[in-house]
């Protein structure tokens, strides 16, 4: 899968994942190979990022939105937490 997150600052990772945890409004939940397309509100809470390498990357967030089509997941993050 191909990872975009961004903040309107800075773009914080684009590249190749086998996964993606978010913190969705209504509870964490992670995005796998061959997902089925979802756009999903996010709320406060950690990303983690897992490449395809296995490296783990995570950064906490207010607020959000997470875009899931073709395998392309497009992060889109309003405010991070300090």
């Amino acid at each position: 899968m191909e990872l975009i997150a961004l903040t309107p600052e800075k773009e914080l990772f684009n590249g190749k994942i086998s996964s993606v945890k978010v913190p969705g409004i209504n509870g964490q939940f992670e995005i796998l190979n061959g997902h089925a397309p979802i756009v999903a509100a996010l709320t406060t809470g950690q990303v983690r990022i897992i490449d395809e390498g296995g490296t783990r990357t995570t950064f906490d967030i207010n607020k959000g939105f997470i875009e899931v089509i073709n395998n392309e997941v497009s992060l889109l993050i309003q405010s991070m937490q300090e």
